[in-house]
């Protein structure tokens, strides 16, 4: 199969967005109706510790004012809270509520679940391409 760098990256995207899409009818499904995948992302790096926009958009590569429009519409949606900041008050900490675990659950096993049906179409063909794209990843890292 001969394909162009080009050619390649769509095909990634268009992976990604299939994945997407089924993890946000699943998220859907499950009474969370209007939460992207994105949100769902950024839910987890809260969860993991990031506490403020500037955390959050370091976690995932996005600007600051991204997240703080994530981190806006989260809060609305009731995902997450600002709750004051134990070691500063002046600060405002972010913290996942019970719904947003839920939601962070339903789009893990989702996720899993899309991967493990890829994974066990082909096994061995799967190992090799996860093999390359963690190489792939890691080389571009500093």
């Amino acid at each position: 199969m001969d394909i162009s760098g080009t050619q390649f990256a769509q095909l990634l995207m268009g992976a990604f967005e299939t994945m997407v899409d089924e993890v946000r009818a699943s998220l859907e499904s499950a009474g969370h109706p209007g939460l992207t995948v994105v949100n769902e992302l950024a839910m987890q790096a809260i969860d993991a510790g990031a506490s403020s926009a500037a955390h959050l958009a370091r976690e995932t590569g996005v600007s600051r004012q991204a997240a703080a429009k994530t981190i806006s519409v989260l809060e609305s949606l009731g995902y997450v809270t600002r709750e004051a900041d134990p070691a500063d008050a002046r600060k405002k900490a972010l913290q996942v509520t019970v719904e947003g675990r839920s939601a962070i659950g339903i789009g893990a096993a989702a996720f899993e679940r899309i991967f493990r049906r890829w994974e066990e179409e082909d096994r061995p063909a799967a190992r090799v391409t996860i093999a390359a794209l963690q190489r792939i990843t890691a080389s571009d890292r500093p």
